[in-house]
């Protein structure tokens, strides 16, 4: 097992005993738990409605309102996020065990951001516009995948502490 030592506090894996305790305790997961697929399902019509106009030039306004709900998705579940981490390990953004998920979500930010910096600007026609889309969204994915995978060691992290030891005692 692997343990290091964070601020003075044993850690065994992602989650120390007391932050795995605030973890569970705080509503900040649920909510988490809740906004999570919500926007991966904003993200999913999205991308239809994105890859619909690229394909057929029809649909511009649907593509462009969908953008916009998965960006104030993203922001609303970036802040619950900064909040649930400042609970959980003492600090908004960049706690060790979240630190290059984090650091990748300020480029899925700003891409998004440069998307609505872009269309209410007019610095991009309408194609360029849904091709950043797509950029920012493609970021998304790796960011997801990061949490999803971080998720997962967390579970089999748990698992593992639960699990009733087994062999001889010397």
């Amino acid at each position: 097992m692997d343990t290091t030592t964070t601020a003075g506090t044993d850690r065994a894996g992602l989650y120390s005993p007391a932050e795995r305790a605030r973890r569970d305790a705080t509503v900040w997961t649920t909510v988490q738990g809740v906004l999570a697929p919500l926007q991966f399902a904003v993200f999913l019509v999205s991308l239809v409605l994105v890859l619909r106009y690229l394909w057929t030039d029809d649909g511009y306004m649907a593509a462009t309102v969908s953008v916009l709900l998965k960006t104030l998705a993203l922001y609303v579940i970036m802040v619950t996020g900064a909040i649930w981490e400042k609970i959980v390990f003492g600090q908004y953004l960049f706690a060790p065990a979240f630190f290059w998920e984090d650091v990748f979500s300020f480029a899925v930010i700003a891409l998004h951001t440069a998307y609505i910096w872009a269309l209410f600007s007019g610095a991009l026609d309408p194609r360029a516009l849904m091709f950043l889309a797509l950029a920012a969204y493609a970021a998304y994915v790796i960011n997801a995948v990061q949490f999803v995978l971080k998720l997962r060691a967390a579970r089999l992290q748990a698992t593992a502490h639960s699990a009733p030891r087994t062999g001889v005692a010397a």
